[in-house]
């Protein structure tokens, strides 16, 4: 434990980090940083920060599970990453009870749905996932998948076993509070 500074010092330093809208796995993420001599720089005047922009090309041809076939794909050119900007959505009859999956398609028609280019980034980048996902299966529905044997299914992200996976879910079963539509909201 450091002694040059004071416990007045450090409940500052945790009043502004909280302002800034850090988590406490924000925290422990800084603490071990190699960066600290860099955010020090920063700091000292010495340094700028250059924000790292996560575009997404969600016009390209999304991953194709073997056997699977593309039933719809809702290109939508390219997303710049902004978790501030992303819904999960459920429709009424998901907060009350379940829908049936054909029925929850029709439902999502008119939302902006995103694609699973998404997904498939986040997978690649799961450090940007919002920590409020974990428990749930986010669904997206602007990729519409057919298997082998001719059933549709959209994929998912889920947290399992401290790491981020993609699974799916047919159509043809009934989808529950848990199971989210990942929006845009521009």
């Amino acid at each position: 434990m450091s002694t040059i500074y004071s416990v007045g010092q450090m409940n500052q330093l945790a009043d502004a980090l909280e302002v800034a809208g850090y988590t406490p796995d924000d925290v422990t993420r800084l603490r071990s940083s190699k960066q600290l001599p860099e955010i020090l720089a920063m700091v000292r005047g010495n340094a700028k920060i250059e924000l790292v922009r996560h575009l997404i090309g969600c016009s390209a041809d999304p991953y194709i599970p073997g056997g699977w076939t593309v039933e719809e794909h809702h290109k939508a050119g390219q997303l710049e990453w902004d978790p501030a900007k992303i819904t999960l959505f459920l429709v009424e009859k998901q907060k009350t009870g379940t829908i049936h999956g054909h029925n929850l398609r029709k439902e999502l028609a008119d939302k902006s749905v995103l694609n699973a280019c998404v997904l498939d980034y986040l997978l690649a980048h799961p450090e940007l996932i919002p920590e409020d996902w974990k428990g749930e299966f986010v669904f997206f529905w602007g990729t519409i998948y057919r298997n082998s044997g001719g059933n549709l299914y959209v994929r998912c992200l889920f947290w399992f076993g401290g790491k981020w996976y993609w699974y799916c879910h047919w159509l043809g079963s009934d989808w529950y509070a848990r199971d989210p539509a990942a929006c845009s909201q521009v």
